[in-house]
């Protein structure tokens, strides 16, 4: 039997469209969702997380850097992940992790892939 004709036209969208030039906090946008999957688009300028303050996801993170720099730090690890562009990182759920900072000179544009 053939499959009925569904008429699906599918949008090309750019990931560093849309960027503000100056913005106080970090932006984070949701890009898509679907199942247990959520992608979102970050983009930072020099934030870090909070004095004391430390992510406690409930799902895993997959994260690419896409442009700028940033340091991440985890919980009992005194030692800083430094990611640069292309630079990728797998987070499992309940890994303790926080910003240390984020590029001062240009914006830092994060992909991160949430799941179960």
């Amino acid at each position: 039997y053939p499959l009925p004709t569904m008429k699906i036209n599918p949008e090309v969208k750019n990931i560093f469209d849309s960027m503000p030039n100056e913005f106080p906090e970090e932006i984070i946008e949701t890009l898509m969702v679907k199942n247990n999957i959520k992608i979102e688009r970050i983009i930072s300028s020099g934030q870090s997380s909070p004095d004391g303050f430390w992510y406690d996801q409930e799902t895993d993170e997959w994260i690419i850097l896409l442009s700028g720099s940033a340091a991440l730090l985890f919980e009992n690890n005194d030692k800083e992940k430094i990611l640069k562009p292309g630079d990728y990182i797998f987070i499992p759920a309940h890994l303790k992790h926080r910003v240390n900072r984020t590029d001062n000179n240009q914006k830092t544009v994060w992909l991160a892939i949430f799941f179960e």
